[in-house]
């Protein structure tokens, strides 16, 4: 019988000609640099996440963020919480009690901004389960990480293209 791998992981990284501190800011406005979730995509299945902070507007340890939209006429609902708050440099955060998502299950993403140069190199990473429901599973092993992928290269260009007018002038 064949064992996978309880924990996947997937990252990507850009160099930016900014500040680490103008980066953070960036990634640190969580609405805004997980809008991919919120926008009708093909990967969205037609579908959307709304995206809901408490008072802490993720951006304390603590504070939580809930998701909650279809994908595929599919009912999603997620709970994230911020497990490290290291302003400008690092942020994580992961998923905790019960959710309902189709590809993945349990996760944790963090956010890494170190000196790179004359900018600064933003890691956008990725460590999640596949899902734990049978009925779901198959769609796991067959397209976690095709999600996953997605998403970070989505966090990524968010990143590329709001610091792209920093590289033209």
């Amino acid at each position: 019988m064949k064992r996978y791998p309880a924990l996947r992981h997937y990252e990507k990284s850009i160099v930016v000609p900014t500040t680490e501190a103008q980066v953070f800011a960036y990634v640190n406005d969580h609405a805004r640099f997980s809008s991919h979730m919120n926008k009708s995509s093909w990967m969205m299945g037609g579908g959307h996440m709304d995206v809901k902070t408490d008072e802490g507007k993720g951006q304390r340890v603590g504070s939580h963020i809930r998701m909650s939209g279809t994908v595929f006429g599919i009912k999603l609902f997620l709970d994230e919480v911020i497990t490290e708050y290291s302003p400008p440099n690092r942020k994580v955060w992961q998923t905790v009690g019960d959710l309902k998502l189709l590809v993945v299950g349990h996760y944790s993403m963090s956010i890494v901004i170190a000196p790179d140069g004359a900018g600064s190199r933003c890691t956008v990473s990725i460590d999640y389960k596949l899902p734990t429901s049978p009925a779901v599973r198959i769609l796991g092993y067959l397209l976690a990480d095709i999600y996953a992928k997605w998403c970070v290269a989505q966090m990524i260009t968010g990143v590329r293209e709001n610091f792209a007018s920093f590289e033209r002038g």
